[in-house]
């Protein structure tokens, strides 16, 4: 009805009318037409309005739709996101569960082994002393092996066997009887070893080495006389003026060429300063000899004494104290034998490695005391 109002005032504004009223008239019709169009532009403005907010409210409206569509898929997703982390958490706590109670166990079991082997330490030290003893013997037995074949010295290995039969006489365990039996015979084995000084022939070696300079060189020139000196005089007769020339001619050619006798025609003479030498090889070769001692090299220590009685004898005065005293001191350590002839193995040793097997680690072997007694 609005509507058709307004187009019927648009249609009365539009067609001309013939104004036929009076003019106190006039200006009451031009206030109504004033206030008509007002109203009608207020109803413009109050349709645009509606218009507009309509419009706003449907965008609004779907804007929040939008909004609250798009936080329910977030609050969706966050409550799938929940549940994942609280299934992750839960087995976590469960794999860390498992894994408490598996330390657990092996805590409690390595508890447990300790415990075995406090009891059996307590058992061993408290229960078995004597076991220490044996465990010593035979580590003193094993020593002495070692002593006796790689360093070779019998006295200290003797020395090791005898302790180690005193620790098991300590014992005093009526068992060990074929154990101390075969200890003795070890014993009086390596005792019946020829026992060299081995340091006193080192020094007596070295003192030869020290003594070389001492030696006096032979002198091969003691004899002086030529060989054909015999008839050398000049005879007073005229007679015999050829024999007194062919004797002027020798006797002028001896002041040339002399010949004289030598026994030992085997070794040439020394040059001049080459003694020297000489006596260095002599001291090298005793060095030789006194480093094939400890060695026991028997062969290298002969042949270095053979070599320098050998030289002392061809180029060094045989008849001068010092020289005698060198050979025969020579001659003396030539006789000397430093080779030792040992036993490949010792009847003690295999006995005590079975005592250590039969007691001492069946001993370690054997629950403790008190694991028995909650047995029982």
């Amino acid at each position: 009805m609005t509507e058709q109002k307004d187009s019927s005032a648009i249609v009365e504004e539009t067609t001309p009318v013939v104004d036929t009223s009076t003019p106190e008239q006039k200006p009451r019709r031009k206030a109504n037409n004033t206030g008509t169009g007002l109203a009608i532009l207020a109803i413009a403005i109050a349709l645009a309005s509606g218009a507009g907010l309509a419009f706003y409210g449907k965008h609004l409206a779907q804007k929040q739709a939008a909004t609250s569509e798009a936080l329910t898929q977030q609050l969706a997703d966050l409550r799938q996101q929940a549940s994942s982390d609280k299934k992750s958490l839960e087995q976590q706590m469960t794999t860390a569960t498992s894994e408490l109670d598996t330390s657990r166990q092996q805590q409690a079991a390595t508890s447990q082994q300790l415990d075995e082997l406090k009891e059996k330490v307590a058992t061993i030290s408290g229960n078995d002393a004597q076991t220490w003893l044996l465990a010593q013997a035979d580590y003193l037995v094993k020593l002495a092996g070692r002593k006796l074949w790689s360093d070779q010295d019998v006295t200290t290995a003797v020395a090791l066997l005898k302790s180690a039969d005193a620790s098991l006489a300590d014992m005093n365990d009526p068992s060990l009887i074929e154990a101390r039996r075969a200890l003795t015979n070890d014993i009086s084995t390596l005792a019946a070893l020829s026992q060299v000084d081995y340091d006193g022939t080192i020094l007596k070696l070295n003192q030869l080495a020290n003594g070389v300079d001492n030696l006096r060189l032979a002198d091969n020139d003691s004899d002086d006389t030529p060989m054909d000196a015999d008839g050398g005089e000049l005879s007073s007769s005229l007679r015999e003026w050829r024999q007194n020339l062919v004797k002027s001619w020798h006797n002028f050619m001896d002041d040339f060429i002399t010949i004289r006798r030598r026994d030992t025609t085997a070794e040439p003479l020394l040059a001049p300063n080459q003694d020297v030498y000489l006596r260095e090889n002599i001291r090298s070769r005793l060095l030789i000899a006194a480093q094939a001692v400890p060695r026991h090299q028997d062969e290298i220590y002969r042949q270095s004494i053979d070599t320098v009685s050998a030289w002392v004898r061809a180029w060094f005065d045989s008849r001068d104290p010092a020289t005698k005293t060198f050979l025969s001191q020579l001659d003396e350590l030539s006789q000397q034998n430093v080779s030792m002839d040992l036993p490949e193995a010792l009847q003690s040793q295999p006995m005590l490695d079975k005592l250590m097997q039969t007691r001492v680690r069946s001993l370690l072997a054997q629950p403790g005391a008190g694991q028995q007694q909650q047995g029982e």
